[in-house]
């Protein structure tokens, strides 16, 4: 069994440490424990916050995302639609200047024909009177066939 004065003075220096305890340290004991377990309730609720608009930015960036595909395979369609419109007016326009083209060859190609024709028969008409100049000398080498031949081309003439 304990002796009584170790007792007595364990019990005076137990009660005073618990009164001097009472009086300075547990206040700000308690109040330190206070604050850090507020302290720590905030950074939960912080953290759960956190976490909240991350998954609020998640899906916002997700929605952003699939708005953005959107947009570009509709950028994609209008851009395809756009190319195959300027590749038929290409085509149609090489079409049209196509005729054009043949067309001024054709008309080009008359109009030379024509002149050629011209030419020629120009070129014709010219020999044709040589060859009769030369026939007509050799003919009408004296007067009296000469007076002859005039008078019927004038009776010729007169008729028509």
């Amino acid at each position: 069994m304990p002796q009584f004065g170790l007792f007595f003075w364990t019990l005076v220096i137990f009660l005073t440490f618990f009164f001097l305890m009472k009086k300075y340290a547990w206040k700000p004991i308690l109040k330190a424990i206070k604050e850090r377990e507020d302290k720590i309730e905030k950074s939960l609720l912080s953290a759960q916050e956190a976490e909240k608009k991350m998954q609020e930015l998640h899906s916002s960036n997700e929605k952003l995302l699939a708005e953005a595909v959107s947009e570009k395979e509709k950028i994609r369609r209008t851009a395809q639609e756009v190319a195959a419109k300027l590749i038929e007016e290409a085509k149609t326009k090489a079409k049209e200047e196509y005729a054009h083209i043949l067309d001024s060859a054709k008309e080009a190609i008359n109009t030379e024909k024509m002149a050629a024709m011209t030419e020629l028969k120009n070129q014709v008409g010219l020999i044709s009177i040589e060859i009769a100049e030369k026939v007509l000398k050799r003919k009408l080498a004296s007067a009296d066939i000469q007076k002859e031949l005039i008078d019927q081309y004038v009776g010729e003439i007169n008729k028509n």
